[in-house]
């Protein structure tokens, strides 16, 4: 039979009302004492009580429930923003929604509404495409959105990202400082804010540095085989570059693997420099000089700001984007 506040309160003696004030953690509100706090969650162990989250909703307005939006859960970089999110969101007592959107538009509306009807307390997005539309009447309406990794551009919604401009500008020019002026740039999906930003810091880079007739952007998406068929095409050309700068970990290793193909050694033949930083990029040969991301700060932030906004903590808009680092590795020789 399932267990109830009622049979707690038959075999305890005391009321459904204390029962309900002891197990929602309000009895110490309701002047409790500790013996009757001990006897009643003495006995919910004992029978493995287990409260009811719908109705625990309906009392209390709220799920416990997180929903996170992710464009790729096989992209190393998302699976570790999960990874923070998860955890935080776990530390407070909360439950994660986990969905992929592919990196399709539809999908991350269509999921942005699925996670308001299941009564989730609060989202946490990395957004694909450029209409802000819905998610802005969620957040304005129903409940409160972070967006982590990406942003959109004109938008009132609160986000942490990395300064992802910064980052193109110190790949870029730390190229240049070794000496290279012919480098070629893999971006990322194209209408994603972090390639825009570091496609920008690129560009900026090789005009001060009087290189714009060196610029060569190829590329449209944050994966594997978009770095592996672009830098083919690189290599391949009639005037191949020094250097590569990928806009990702995904992009970096689809370009390993054509320059491996190639029969070119890197840095001999050809430097390479990525964004994102993973322990891997140590172990591979040579090690990969990369821009880090602060991925576990821009996930706590974003789970701060969120519960602020969950916790009635007076509204205010936080846009937060944090420095990126560069870390050496062995990819690059100065020519």
């Amino acid at each position: 039979m399932k267990e109830t506040l009622s049979s707690i309160a038959a075999r305890t003696g005391f009321s459904v009302t204390t029962i309900s004030r002891v197990l929602s953690g309000n009895a110490e509100k309701h002047r409790i004492s500790k013996e009757t706090i001990e006897k009643v969650l003495k006995d919910a162990r004992e029978h493995n009580y287990s409260p009811s989250l719908v109705a625990q909703s309906l009392r209390t307005n709220k799920t416990n429930t997180i929903g996170l939006l992710l464009p790729s859960i096989a992209n190393p970089y998302f699976a570790d923003v999960a990874s923070v999110v998860i955890s935080e969101v776990h530390r407070r007592g909360f439950t994660a929604i986990v969905i992929d959107t592919m990196e399709d538009e539809k999908n991350f509306n269509d999921s942005a509404s699925l996670l308001l009807s299941r009564r989730v307390d609060g989202i946490i997005a990395v957004p694909c495409g450029t209409d802000c539309t819905l998610i802005e009447s969620i957040n304005d309406n129903y409940l409160p959105v972070v967006l982590i990794d990406r942003y959109y551009d004109n938008s009132h919604l609160s986000f942490v990202t990395t300064n992802n401009h910064k980052g193109g500008l110190m790949a870029t020019r730390h190229l240049i400082g070794m000496g290279h002026k012919k480098i070629a740039c893999i971006q990322g999906t194209i209408t994603s804010n972090p390639s825009k930003e570091r496609v920008r810091g690129y560009r900026e880079a090789m005009t001060e540095a009087g290189f714009d007739e060196h610029i060569r952007i190829v590329g449209n998406e944050f994966s594997i085989q978009n770095g592996y068929l672009e830098t083919k095409l690189l290599l391949e050309s009639a005037n191949p570059p020094t250097a590569i700068f990928t806009l990702s970990n995904t992009i970096t290793l689809g370009a390993l693997k054509a320059i491996r193909e190639a029969a070119l050694k890197i840095p001999e033949d050809i430097s390479i420099i990525s964004f994102d930083n993973y322990t891997y990029m140590d172990f591979l040969e040579p090690p990969v000089t990369r821009i880090g991301q602060p991925t576990e700060d821009m996930a706590k932030l974003a789970i701060k700001i969120l519960f602020d906004r969950i916790e009635s903590v007076p509204n205010s808009t936080s846009q937060l984007k944090l420095s990126p680092s560069l870390i050496a590795g062995e990819s690059i020789k100065g020519i």
